[in-house]
């Protein structure tokens, strides 16, 4: 587990590491290292194995073509191209040279606006990417922008990174370093528990590939999913969903490749029903379609309401903490010493992590098939459930009022 600090001393040690073998500026150092994810045994393995040294650094953009470069001179007075202030001009390598003004207000820009580390020259069509060291020089006495672009750096140092990780808990600040990139849970100092493959909470049993597509399909189908069960029927020819705009039963379906005329009611060929035939008698074989394609959504709602529910329920449970602390407290005023009653805070982590468990349960469901494994799978869902409602139901109720059933029940 490493701070800002830690990382800042981390990465500056590989940079010299590298600058050791390698004749570059740190800035130059920086720039290649990120592009080679701070694996310095590949960056040096293609720094020595290349025949021309020009070609591989202009690829990486810290070196230009010869054609591309400017025609300034740095430190004369001359027209800013930018500004076309009389001023002395400077700037990188590409001798596309401009006033301190201009570069400063580029750079605050960069650095604080756009929130990028990674700066190219402001020369339009121009690649090079710029220096630490020239960054530094340029961006003239504005403290918040040095700053920034450090943090920047440092930010740009655990993302390429594949042994690091940030913590995704809000103002952690912290990054997490492994030996290797496997899927699994890490926990912060500050006691957040993640998935460090990739960065969101920890998701067992669902992987994530599994848990990406249920997030993207909860984001795309949670909101209308409810309303289009309500208040459409799908075309029993092309099965687009149709929205009823008016009392009369036959609907004729405007897809263009369509075009089919249907009862309302009870979805038959308008061709055979007509207006003069009724559908007052209920007949299965001719709503058995529209029940399947029905029947997809209905799954979907399922679990997804039940995914829900047990989100919202691990939030509203995090007030449980303090009322716990509370009767911890009250029961020490009376008989009770510290030692006796530190149980009560285990129960509260453990309802936490099966709440977040049985979330996930449901999402790794919905992909699940029907086997006799997945029927072992359900079983066990509803055991854990049972139980995680039994001690919610002793923490929310019986513990105010030290039901001693639940006492025995949560030392269990």
């Amino acid at each position: 587990i490493l701070k800002q600090d830690t990382l800042q001393k981390e990465m500056n040690e590989i940079i010299e590491e590298v600058a050791q073998m390698v004749d570059l500026s740190h800035g130059a150092i920086r720039i290649l290292l990120n592009r080679f994810k701070w694996d310095k045994e590949s960056l040096l393995e293609r720094f020595y194995e290349c025949e021309d040294m020009g070609e591989f650094l202009r690829r990486l953009r810290i070196v230009l073509e010869p054609s591309i470069i400017g025609q300034g001179v740095d430190g004369q007075e001359a027209e800013c191209d930018i500004c076309c202030g009389v001023e002395v001009l400077t700037g990188p390598k590409c001798r596309h040279y401009t006033c301190t003004t201009c570069w400063e207000q580029y750079l605050n820009t960069k650095i604080l606006v756009q929130n990028t580390s990674n700066i190219e020259c402001l020369f339009p069509g121009c690649k090079l990417l710029l220096t630490d060291e020239l960054v530094t020089s340029l961006i003239g006495s504005n403290e918040s922008a040095r700053a920034a672009h450090r943090r920047l750096s440092i930010n740009g140092f655990v993302q390429s990174n594949r042994r690091l990780k940030w913590c995704p808990a809000v103002d952690c600040g912290r990054a997490i370093k492994v030996r290797d990139c496997a899927e699994k849970a890490v926990e912060c100092a500050c006691g957040c528990r993640f998935c460090f493959a990739c960065g969101h909470e920890w998701h067992e049993p669902i992987d994530c590939i599994l848990l990406k597509a249920w997030l993207r399909k909860c984001e795309d189908d949670s909101e209308t999913s409810n309303w289009i069960n309500g208040n459409t029927k799908d075309c029993p020819k092309c099965r687009v969903a149709i929205e009823k705009n008016g009392g009369c039963n036959r609907i004729h379906c405007t897809q263009s490749t369509c075009g089919y005329q249907f009862c309302w009611m009870c979805l038959q060929d308008w061709n055979v029903h007509g207006y003069e035939k009724a559908c007052n008698v209920f007949d299965e074989s001719q709503v058995r379609q529209y029940q399947d394609s029905r029947a997809c959504l209905e799954r979907y709602l399922h679990y997804y309401t039940r995914f829900i529910n047990h989100k919202q329920s691990r939030k509203l449970e995090t007030n449980l903490r303090e009322s716990v602390k509370k009767q911890m407290d009250d029961m020490q005023s009376r008989s009770m010493s510290w030692i006796e009653v530190q149980f009560l805070n285990k129960p509260v982590d453990v309802l936490a992590e099966c709440r977040q468990t049985l979330m996930y349960t449901y999402a790794f469901a919905f992909y699940l098939k029907k086997t006799h494994l997945s029927e072992i799978f359900e079983a066990n869902q509803r055991d854990l459930e049972l139980a995680t409602e039994q001690l919610s139901g002793f923490l929310e109720r019986d513990l105010a009022t030290e039901n001693e059933k639940g006492f025995e029940l949560i030392k269990i």
